[in-house]
């Protein structure tokens, strides 16, 4: 199929992008009870090749989820781990005492994903929203390592060339706790639903998926 798009509705997912970034960082606000900002939001046409270098080999703590319905492809949340563990206890709401060294409790890892599923939740429903559709995710998955690797264990790869990624950075306010959020869609996908946008929607309207907390 060809891969041309009005640019008008490339602008408008190129808002839904920032505002679902957005969501997530509202949030990621309410877990940790302090203000989260999106720091930058930026969309990339990478190789796949490329893919491993543009996320590093910094070990990192991750969260992906795979999407079920199109655009397909994955949403990956990638932290810190020293974040991760501060995330995690947060969500335990000191039910269970952290973990002694680098590594991740049962129940930390639990808590990750529970903050996976409800991060991504936000994020696609508000897609759906503007796209007009459904989009059905699995289950939450945490990978702890070199940030290079996470993607390897995340597998299913689109038989393309290029790879659509969308990458923001989420801070809160005190800087010291932020995450990234990966998004790679299936770039095929993405532009048949993208061709659908009536480019009169509303997108801060439409994405605005109500609270989840």
């Amino acid at each position: 199929m060809g891969l041309q798009v009005d640019v008008r509705k490339l602008d408008l997912f190129n808002q839904m992008a920032k505002e679902g970034s957005g969501t997530v960082a509202d949030n990621l606000g309410q877990l940790t009870g302090l203000n989260a900002s999106v720091h930058t939001s930026q969309i990339n046409f990478l190789d796949i090749a490329d893919v491993k270098t543009h996320i590093g080999t910094e070990k990192r703590v991750g969260i992906f989820v795979e999407l079920n319905e199109p655009p397909y492809g994955y949403v990956l949340f990638m932290l810190d781990p020293a974040d991760s563990k501060r995330l995690a206890g947060a969500m335990m709401g000191g039910m269970g005492d952290p973990s002694e060294g680098s590594g991740f409790s049962d129940m930390e890892q639990s808590a990750m994903q529970e903050i996976g599923n409800i991060m991504t939740s936000a994020f696609i429903d508000g897609w759906a929203n503007v796209l007009d559709t459904t989009i059905d995710m699995g289950t939450p998955n945490f990978v702890f390592g070199p940030a290079s690797g996470i993607v390897d264990k995340m597998g299913g790869w689109p038989e393309s060339e290029l790879v659509f990624v969308i990458d923001s950075q989420i801070t809160v306010e005190d800087g010291d706790l932020g995450m990234t959020v990966y998004t790679f869609p299936e770039l095929e996908s993405l532009v048949a639903l993208i061709q659908n946008i009536d480019a009169d929607t509303d997108v801060a309207v439409d994405t605005n998926a109500g609270d989840v907390l």
